[in-house]
C-alpha cells in the first residue's frame, strides 16, 4: 500500500544540471548561474545583519525589498509578491490559478518546471510546439486555450526573444492567465520587457528572479508583479514567512547596485557574442540569444550522438555543459556563458574531443 497520492507518485523529477564532485576544480556551465559574484553591497549587508534578529521571524526586510521593487517598477507594493526563488511563484501560479484538472499551456520545448510544477497539481499541460526557427507561435498558443499560458522571454533553452509586439498579441488575445516569465531580461536588448503591460492588462503576472543577472542563486528570490487581485491570492497560496530575512536583505542590497548588475550583464552580453562567432566558424548552428547562454547545434555532420559524446567528453574534464535527452534538443548542447577564462578553456577541451572523431 502506497501513501503517495498516484500523481505525484508517477511524477517524473525536474531534472537539473548535473553537479560537480566535491572537490573538483571544474568549469561549471550548465545552470546558467552568473560567473562573476553579486555586488559587493551584498557581503556588506551580510557582514552587518545583527545574528540577534535571526530569533525573530522575518518582516521588515521582506516588506523594505517589497517597497524597493515597487519602486523599480513605477508600481505598489500590493503588486508585488516575493518568492522562495521564482520557483516557488511558479508552483503558486499553477497551485492558485490552475489547480487539478486545469489546463495550462507551454511553448515546446521551454523551462521544464513549468510542466513538473503543473503535474504536481494535478492539471494537464498543452504542449505548442516551436515554429520551424524555434519562436513561440502566438497563434496556436491563444488557440490551445486553458487557465494559464507561460511565456519565458527571452525562452529557455533557446535564448530566442519574442518581440515585444507579438508579446502584446498575446496577452490581448488569450482568454486566461499569461504569465512572462523575465528570467533573463537583464541580458536582452533594452525595452523588451512586458513589465510596463501590468498595468494595462489585468490578466498578466511578470515573473523576474534574483538568480541570474544578480547572481543570488544561493539566496533564493524571486518575485512577480501583477494585479492587487492577483498578488492577493498569491499571499493567501503561500506558505507563511516564504522569504527568509537573510536573503531579503542579500536581495535588497543587489537592487541598490544596479550599475554593478550593468556591468557585469554587458560583460556576459560581450563574452556571449565573441562565443557566438567562435561557434559558428567551427560549424555549429547558434541560435540568436538574448540570455546569458548559448543553444548549440552541431555541425552537419554530427547530430545527436555527437552531441552526447561532446558533453559526455565535457563532464571527464570537468567542463559541465546542459544535454536535454528531449525531441528537437538532442542534437544540441546548451552552453552557460561564463568568464573569458571559462570559456577559453570550454573552447580547448571541445577544440580537442572534436579532433578526436
Amino acid at each position: 500500500m502506497s501513501f503517495v497520492l498516484p500523481h505525484i507518485r508517477n511524477l517524473p523529477r525536474y531534472q537539473t544540471g548535473k553537479a560537480p564532485r566535491p572537490g573538483e576544480s571544474a568549469v561549471k556551465l550548465n545552470q546558467n548561474e552568473n560567473p562573476y559574484p553579486p555586488s559587493p553591497r551584498v557581503r556588506e549587508a551580510l557582514l552587518s545583519a545583527d545574528p540577534a534578529e535571526l530569533r525573530l521571524y522575518p518582516g521588515e526586510s521582506v516588506e523594505e525589498l517589497r517597497a524597493a521593487l515597487a519602486a523599480m517598477h513605477r508600481t505598489v507594493p500590493g503588486q508585488v509578491f516575493i518568492g522562495n526563488g521564482s520557483s516557488e511563484v511558479i508552483s503558486l501560479i499553477m497551485k492558485v490559478f490552475v489547480g487539478a484538472g486545469g489546463t495550462v499551456s507551454l511553448p515546446d520545448p521551454t523551462f521544464g518546471l513549468y510542466q513538473t510544477a503543473a503535474w504536481a497539481q494535478g492539471a494537464e499541460v498543452c504542449r505548442v510546439p516551436l515554429n520551424s526557427r524555434y519562436e513561440v507561435d502566438v497563434d496556436r498558443v491563444v488557440a490551445s486555450g486553458g487557465q494559464a499560458a507561460i511565456l519565458v522571454n527571452p525562452n529557455a533553452p533557446t535564448g530566442l526573444l519574442l518581440e515585444s509586439g507579438r508579446v502584446v498579441e498575446l496577452v490581448s488575445r488569450f482568454r486566461g492567465l499569461v504569465v512572462i516569465d523575465e528570467a533573463y531580461t537583464d541580458f536582452a536588448p533594452a525595452g523588451s520587457s512586458a513589465m510596463e503591460l501590468v498595468e494595462k492588462r489585468a490578466n498578466l503576472i511578470v515573473l523576474r528572479t534574483f538568480s541570474k543577472a544578480y547572481s543570488l542563486c544561493g539566496a533564493r528570490v524571486g518575485y512577480c508583479v501583477a494585479a492587487p487581485e492577483l498578488i492577493a491570492a498569491l499571499n493567501k497560496g503561500r506558505d507563511i514567512y516564504n522569504v527568509n530575512a537573510l536573503s531579503a536583505r542579500m536581495a535588497l542590497a543587489s537592487l541598490q547596485d544596479r550599475d554593478y548588475l550593468r556591468e557585469t550583464a554587458a560583460r556576459i552580453i560581450r563574452t556571449r557574442e565573441m562565443y557566438t562567432r567562435r561557434f559558428e566558424g567551427a560549424g555549429f548552428r547558434v541560435l540568436p540569444s538574448s540570455a546569458n547562454f548559448l543553444l548549440c547545434r552541431m555541425p552537419e555532420e554530427g547530430g545527436a550522438q555527437e552531441a552526447l559524446r561532446l558533453y559526455e567528453g565535457l563532464s571527464d574534464q570537468g567542463v559541465y555543459v546542459r544535454y536535454f535527452d528531449y525531441p528537437r534538443l538532442r542534437d544540441k548542447l546548451r552552453i552557460t556563458v561564463g568568464t573569458d577564462g571559462e570559456m577559453e578553456r570550454l573552447w580547448q577541451v571541445l577544440e580537442s574531443l572534436m579532433q578526436r572523431v
